[in-house]
């Protein structure tokens, strides 16, 4: 990947050098056809390709991700896996979810299915490194970055972008993958569908004094989600190895707010009772961050000359845990269908393959849409005390329902054979 000196004809303009953006590009470069793509990324990109490992509760990046089997082994395919040290990602073996309010309970292990892993906790940063060392070796893969799009106008014949800094790109096709308030869709007047949750995300690193057995876990309390996600040891060989979560506390916009004001051991105390010590207590915490929880989805995906991936078309709650999972399975859909689309004889913007695209994303994604927002107004607060039961009834079912937890586990690892542990070349 080499730095843009000058303006010039590109097959794809990728506008976004985040995870879904960088590994769309992979996955463009990786093919036989010779494209030559254009990552735009208004921030300037990091002085160190790898953030330095941490050796404390403070030292992890706040934003990580649950990746599926099916996402690590994109990764593994596309050779970027390599990138990510083993000692920064964490690979969990089962998950526990519970409902604070009942008995229902359901244990998921990997064993269930004849797998060695359920998938891999990441931090994102460490992720979006690996990814762009990766690109650095693709000569196909130019990088504009420092520079947000100031203009841009897709048609039938193309793409062209105007940079704020005076720089011009021109494609046959231009994708957006800048994120869940996209100016590349609003400019390209894409109308979204929102509905906010008037809930808010509090994210962090804790450290407990009991070991998370490589498990994920998740507890639905009266005002929202708790999860806590296995992270590395902070240390090698030490009594903190396997000690360490990240965070994902969903709360009331007023609860949250009084949570992100309590001082560390406050918090950590909170924390620890709505978990119901099920790591011992909280010790210490990192700092905080919040952010508002919404959902939203784009009316459409494509028109001319021009595609949405990732955030840019459909943003969840994080109580299922698989945004970015949806960003990488659009990544590899598109660039399968633009490779369709060469192999028939066709431009890479032919409308009919971006509509296949569209087609195939739409379905899967729309169902795990309709799944979140069921899971959240099945854990309201004021839910009648019969539909309480039933919830609860229905998580025991599930959980002495061999058959049932083997296809929600499948399902829930990605559209792969997870049963098929081929690829062991990842964490």
């Amino acid at each position: 990947m080499a730095n843009i000196k000058h303006s010039s004809p590109y097959d794809v303009i990728i506008v976004g050098a985040g995870i879904a953006g960088s590994t769309l590009a992979a996955a463009l470069a990786s093919g036989s056809h010779g494209l030559r793509i254009a990552l735009v990324e208004a921030r300037p990109s990091p002085a160190h390709a790898l953030p330095e490992k941490g050796f404390s509760v403070h030292d992890f990046e706040p934003r990580v991700s649950a990746l599926t089997h099916a996402s690590c082994s994109t990764m593994q395919r596309l050779g970027v896996w390599p990138g990510v040290p083993p000692d920064r990602c964490c690979r969990f073996k089962s998950m526990r979810v519970w409902d604070a309010r009942g008995s229902g309970q359901i244990d998921f292990n990997c064993k269930d299915i004849g797998a060695e892993k359920l998938g891999c906790v990441v931090e994102n940063n460490v992720l979006a490194a690996a990814l762009r060392e990766h690109l650095q070796t693709q000569g196909s893969v130019h990088l504009r970055d420092g520079s947000a799009v100031a203009t841009a106008h897709c048609d039938s014949n193309g793409a062209n972008v105007q940079l704020e800094d005076g720089g011009s790109l021109t494609s046959t096709l231009m994708v957006a993958a800048d994120g869940a308030n996209s100016p590349l869709r609003e400019t390209m007047n894409m109308p979204v569908r929102r509905w906010d949750y008037h809930q808010d995300a509090i994210v962090c690193t804790a450290k407990n004094t009991r070991p998370h057995q490589d498990t994920a876990w998740q507890i639905f309390t009266e005002q929202g989600p708790l999860a806590f996600l296995p992270l590395p040891p902070a240390t090698d060989n030490s009594a903190d190895a396997g000690r360490l979560c990240s965070i994902v506390w969903s709360q009331s916009r007023a609860r949250a707010e009084q949570l992100m004001a309590l001082d560390d051991n406050e918090f950590a105390n909170a924390l620890g009772v709505a978990f119901e010590h099920k790591l011992g207590d909280v010790e210490a915490v990192s700092r905080r961050f919040s952010f508002p929880l919404a959902q939203q989805h784009a009316k459409d995906y494509v028109q001319s000359s021009f595609a949405l991936i990732a955030d840019a078309a459909h943003s969840l709650h994080p109580l299922a845990g698989q945004g970015l999972n949806l960003g990488i399975a659009d990544a590899m859909s598109l660039s399968g269908k633009l490779f369709e689309a060469i192999e028939a004889g066709r431009p890479i913007n032919d409308i009919k393959y971006l509509k296949r695209y569209q087609r195939e994303r739409k379905t899967d994604n729309l169902a795990m849409l309709a799944a979140v927002e069921s899971f959240y107004h099945l854990y309201q607060r004021d839910l009648p005390l019969t539909l309480r039961w039933l919830r609860n009834e229905g998580m025991r079912t599930v959980a002495n329902t061999a058959w049932l937890k083997r296809l929600i586990l499948r399902h829930a690892m990605g559209a792969q054979d997870s049963a098929n542990n081929s690829e062991k070349g990842y964490a």
